[in-house]
């Protein structure tokens, strides 16, 4: 699971810098920053076949990062094309004097380029960091001249006309459906045809999982013919299409099938072009690979973008897995499903990084310390797997990160089976990390002005702390109780208990059933919420500090830092709640918003937010954190919290239908003012 930056400073928004065109959420202001992520000196110090490996991995994810255009909007793939042919015909600085001859403004110029750097930011016209839709801010109409008279449109003017008419109503639209990523009538996908609804996307999970087919690589497409009957096209992404092939694995999956009165069609060739070019570079990689589990693993990679399989997927992710300690480290596929508004399917994401050796020496003496740092988990120790697998965990300067955001560290594969037999990764981004860190006190919201220079003293250093314990003993804790095909446990049922109700589990996972199928729109909000609980836990350990070298006052410092940044990060979670349909944008936000409501619920003042009124005499709010009472009263409730989450994740919760959002212990907001959104 990737872990974003808690409370990251979102230019986004920012009403001072928004325009007249549209609703300042919906614009990326003129003074939105771009930061470099320094990877000169890592690169260097790589060997020529050890360079040649990273460049043909880099150029496998941006080759595959074009899906993500594809699993965005109807409009984002054509908006790409289009921009891209207008900056390869003509430097930015060549078109804007022609932008000027046409009657922009300098500000209006610097709109163009600062939405065209979001749409390559975000891979399409939707941020991902809370799947909100932005749109140029200037009239359509200047932008249009600037394209048609752009030296691009002078040498390929049908293709260049074309591209601009396909997209550019979408491009500026902000019908209400089109504001946000979501299904059905709640937003836009294009995961499924505009068609499908939420009923549609679970009848397709529970075909999914009666043919033991994986969501991560498919997308669904609904068409309603002649007999009434709706028919479904669950389409694989691969490089190879439907015709027959020697591929016993899959092709036996691609056929027809009568399941609960509607048809199911698996096809496959989804993405093929992108995907064949990934395979290409793949290929060439493997030349170049240091030892037999990197080349094992590329071939495994091959086979599953050729074929369409997710179990060759797994394949390479057991050898990446035994791949340990890799100078050049990387991951590609379709992993993550934040975006999915049903939450299986993964989206494309390719990334190749280098080792940064003083930092990962601090995360290898944090993973010695993981068997032991468990066991001050508040819950019962059968509620862990039998044995650690002890992992890698890394800091890496990223030299390629193809997909729709870069976060600050992560916690893979995401295959549950994988995670509790074979084991996992841990990796934090240490170049995406330090320009986290920079934090001007101006835009500092929320925050009372005797926290804000102890805040950016040490915001930094308490989020390496968070991120580590969040990605290793967060995402890489606890057991999931499984019952196997030939009807074997890996618990003992008998004698198992739930703590919370006392009495045995009644409910496990079966064959072929997974966290993200079962959960599906819930799934990532609740284990970003748990891996995040168990960060603020366990930052209290002097043992966890003493790692990443602070004691003394220094110490409760960076604890202090840590939870004053989560419980702000809570209140900036608001602009990622959307009133109309009651819904969150952001897994990691939703998570973070549920934090700060069990820290202000434990009271005895531990939290308090309180109404104000801003230096622009627009209403505002103030956080503040009693620091004396972090281990008194705030320790207390996430030890209740964590009693709660854990248990039912790993078990109970696990029946057949999920349970209700207030029955999962998460609490949902309902109730809390939802007036205004939270600024960044």
């Amino acid at each position: 699971m990737g872990e974003p930056e808690a409370g990251s400073e979102f230019a986004i928004g920012a009403a001072a810098a928004a325009g007249p065109m549209a609703d300042a959420q919906y614009i990326l202001p003129n003074d939105i920053g771009v930061s470099s992520l320094d990877c000169r000196e890592a690169f260097r110090l790589l060997s020529p076949t050890e360079r040649l490996y990273a460049h043909h991995l880099s150029r496998a994810s941006w080759y595959g990062g074009l899906a993500v255009l594809l699993q965005t909007s109807p409009e984002a793939p054509y908006i790409y094309a289009l921009l891209s042919r207008i900056f390869r015909a003509q430097d930015p600085d060549e078109l804007r004097q022609h932008a000027l001859a046409e009657g922009l403004t300098e500000e209006e110029y610097q709109a163009f380029l600062v939405y065209a750097a979001g749409v390559y930011s975000n891979m399409g016209n939707y941020k991902s960091f809370g799947d909100t839709k932005f749109v140029p801010n200037l009239p359509k109409e200047k932008l249009e001249r600037v394209i048609l008279g752009s030296k691009a449109a002078q040498q390929h003017l049908e293709e260049v006309r074309g591209l601009w008419q396909t997209c550019a109503e979408l491009m500026f639209s902000l019908e209400s459906r089109l504001r946000h990523l979501g299904l059905g009538k709640e937003g836009i996908t294009t995961y499924f045809s505009g068609n499908c609804t939420i009923e549609d996307a679970k009848l397709a999970q529970n075909f999914l999982d009666s043919q033991n087919l994986s969501a991560y690589n498919t997308r669904l497409f609904k068409e309603v013919r002649q007999d009434g009957k709706p028919h479904y096209e669950v389409r694989l992404a691969s490089v190879l299409s439907t015709e027959p092939t020697l591929d016993s694995e899959m092709a036996s999956k691609l056929k027809s099938y009568e399941y609960q009165g509607s048809h199911f069609w698996v096809t496959r060739g989804d993405y093929a072009p992108i995907l064949q070019k990934v395979v290409e570079h793949l290929e060439k990689a493997k030349t170049y690979a240091a030892n037999s589990h990197q080349e094992q693993m590329l071939a495994q990679y091959i086979e599953s973008f050729t074929q369409g399989s997710i179990e060759a997927h797994k394949r390479g992710s057991r050898f990446w897995i035994q791949d340990k300690g890799p100078i050049v480290e990387s991951y590609i596929g379709f992993i993550e499903s934040y975006r999915d508004p049903f939450g299986s399917r993964g989206e494309f994401e390719g990334f190749v990084a280098i080792v940064n050796k003083a930092m990962s020496a601090k995360f290898e003496w944090l993973v010695t310390s993981a068997e032991q740092l468990l066991k001050e988990l508040p819950w019962p120790p059968a509620f862990e797997k039998d044995k650690f697998l002890t992992p890698d965990f890394t800091s890496l300067d990223v030299l390629t990160f193809a997909g729709s955001g870069i976060p600050a560290g992560i916690n893979i594969p995401n295959y549950d089976d994988l995670r509790q037999t074979e084991g996992f990764k841990n990796v934090s981004l240490g170049n995406v990390l330090a320009v986290a860190y920079a934090t001007q006190r101006e835009k500092l919201t929320f925050l009372e002005e005797n926290d804000k220079d102890l805040y950016i003293r040490w915001k930094g250093p308490s989020f390496d702390v968070q991120v580590g314990l969040h990605e290793l003993l967060g995402h890489g804790s606890g057991k999931l109780f499984v019952q196997d095909e030939k009807g074997a446990f890996n618990f003992d049922p008998e004698t198992v208990i739930n703590p919370e109700t006392g009495e045995q589990i009644q409910s496990w996972y079966r064959s072929g059933e997974t966290w993200d199928s079962k959960f599906s729109t819930i799934a990532s909000s609740y284990e970003e919420c748990r891996a995040e609980s168990v960060g603020l836990y366990l930052c209290l350990n002097p043992q966890v500090l003493e790692i990443f070298g602070f004691e003394g006052a220094d110490a409760e410092d960076v604890v202090y830092v840590n939870w004053l940044n989560m419980v702000r990060a809570g209140l900036l979670a608001l602009e990622f709640y959307t009133p109309e349909a009651s819904s969150w944008r952001q897994a990691h936000m939703q998570a973070r918003f549920v934090i700060l409501r069990v820290l202000l619920e434990a009271g005895e003042g531990l939290v308090t937010v309180t109404p104000t009124t801003g230096s622009d005499g627009r209403p505002d709010a103030r956080v503040r954190l009693d620091r004396s009472k972090i281990r008194s009263v705030g320790k207390p409730a996430l030890e209740r919290f964590l009693q709660r989450l854990q248990p039912p994740r790993k078990s109970q919760e696990h029946s057949e239908e999920p349970a209700s959002r207030e029955d999962e212990g998460i609490p949902t907001g309902k109730g809390f003012s939802h007036g205004s959104q939270a600024k960044a």
